[in-house]
């Protein structure tokens, strides 16, 4: 009871090491191999469990991509490096998917997308945005992690039709991507842990406001604390 009482206080997302450590912090003398035992007699098991199964072929399906960004260089316009990235955000109602794709050069936020799933119409539509509004040099490095998100079939074949060059972050390395992660953590530290968002609309239109914000205002230290639009005007 104790197991799964812990396990349901964590929002069902612990699994049997967290759920070990937090039981013997609070002075349950068990071992790790017994809360195995005992997680699969209660049916219990963590969130994540099942969203990365493994599966045949999976390893070169991804690992034929290899992190191209990384050999790339410093991008010395626009167009030419691309980063795509999601995240969740928390409403009254539900959670909400935000997918956002930057440009390297002045981190500027090219496309954006929400959804209430995680798949890959949520980072077509993103990608869709970035390619409707702006150009992209041909070639274009399109940077991302390692999810499904990215290496469905269709995101496959509509970067190729759009001339960009896929590449991939190495498995278990978040900061390959760090441009786009940097991004999320300001946003969610300047509006999101803010605010409380009654719902999907409310977060979308807050979120939106915030982006135009970023892009046209918001001064970047790295681009010598220009705003991005800013930045892309002066280096024109």
């Amino acid at each position: 009871m104790v197991i799964k009482d812990l396990h349901q206080g964590f929002r069902r997302c612990y699994g049997s090491t967290r759920l070990h450590r937090e039981l013997r912090e609070k002075g349950h003398a068990c071992s790790r191999r017994r809360i195995n035992r005992l997680m699969r007699e209660m049916g219990i098991k963590a969130s994540t469990t099942g969203l990365y199964a493994w599966r045949p072929g999976q390893h070169e399906f991804y690992s034929s991509t290899g992190n191209q960004l990384k050999h790339a260089g410093e991008p010395v316009q626009t167009g030419t490096h691309w980063a795509g990235d999601f995240t969740y955000i928390k409403t009254q109602s539900g959670w909400l998917y935000h997918a956002i794709i930057l440009d390297l050069y002045s981190r500027k936020v090219v496309g954006w997308s929400f959804s209430r799933k995680r798949n890959a119409e949520l980072t077509k539509s993103a990608l869709h945005m970035a390619l409707v509004r702006n150009k992209p040099q041909a070639g274009c490095v399109f940077h991302s992690d390692q999810g499904i998100e990215y290496a469905a079939h269709e995101y496959r074949d509509m970067l190729r039709e759009a001339g960009l060059t896929r590449s991939m972050s190495r498995k278990g390395s978040p900061l390959d991507n760090a441009f786009a992660e940097s991004f999320f953590h300001t946003m969610k530290a300047e509006l999101v842990h803010q605010k409380i968002f009654s719902n999907e609309i409310e977060a979308v239109a807050h979120i939106v406001e915030y982006i135009e914000f970023y892009n046209r205002e918001r001064l970047h230290s790295a681009l010598d604390f220009q705003s991005p639009l800013r930045y892309e005007k002066l280096c024109a």
